[in-house]
């Protein structure tokens, strides 16, 4: 007997796609098929950042967040490694003057990326005070064009999900984009000793017409050692 195959596909319903969502798609697509990623991971020893955090905000109303803290600490090391605040085009290394960082953040239908330019030159109260605005205007989907582009770097933050490790899709031309996930109690071995202590796992998706393991490999492990020691991320 014949078979109706129309009878066979699940029922569904249809909608237009956001004007938002048509350009992540294509820019996504994109990025996957333009860019060769390959992804570094590393697990850090947090209990020294938690407790400069918790320093920092000691007294103040609007508090930093670890977002804050990881854009100060990418944005110090960009002098040292170059590459990692560059990017592929036409045939050229363009490397930039500024370090320019993008927040991945989600909204209503998608993804925007406001952007805090020169890092480099601002002090993490700054950083914090200037990203908040931003983020705020992204959420209310009233940040303008200048706000969310320029980006030179991009760090996506999905530990407040309770997500442990994931790789994200680099935004280009950037080279480079940090996934962060969730601190995480767990016991570690500490001078031959069992103890609990707290973790957070970093992943760097890297554009590979830009970025080699062991750049990438470099600029991670650093980074790893200002977060295990962050006194130098003052206010």
């Amino acid at each position: 007997m014949g078979t109706d195959n129309a009878n066979l596909e699940p029922q569904y319903r249809e909608e237009e796609a956001t004007g938002l969502r048509k350009v992540i798609a294509k820019r996504m697509v994109e990025s996957k098929q333009g860019n060769p990623h390959f992804y570094l991971t590393v697990d850090v020893d947090v209990d020294a950042l938690m407790a400069r955090r918790e320093a920092l905000n000691a007294g103040r109303a609007r508090k930093i967040s670890y977002n804050d803290l990881l854009m100060k600490a990418v944005a110090g090391l960009m002098a040292k490694h170059p590459l990692c605040n560059a990017s592929y085009v036409d045939g050229k290394i363009r490397f930039y003057s500024d370090v320019n960082i993008s927040l991945a953040v989600a909204v209503p239908g998608g993804l925007l990326t406001p952007t805090v330019r020169g890092c480099e030159r601002k002090s993490v109260s700054e950083i914090s005070e200037e990203a908040a605005v931003l983020v705020e205007k992204a959420r209310a989907m009233k940040l303008r064009p200048r706000e969310g582009a320029g980006g030179t770097f991009t760090i996506s933050n999905l530990g407040m999900f309770g997500i442990e490790e994931f790789a994200a899709i680099i935004n280009p031309p950037q080279a480079l984009i940090l996934a962060v996930g969730a601190i995480r109690s767990t016991p570690v071995v500490r001078a031959g000793s069992v103890a609990i202590g707290n973790r957070m796992k970093m992943t760097l998706s890297c554009d590979h017409k830009v970025v080699d393991g062991a750049v990438g490999a470099a600029f991670l492990a650093d980074l790893r050692s200002v977060l295990e020691a962050p006194a130098s991320l003052g206010p």
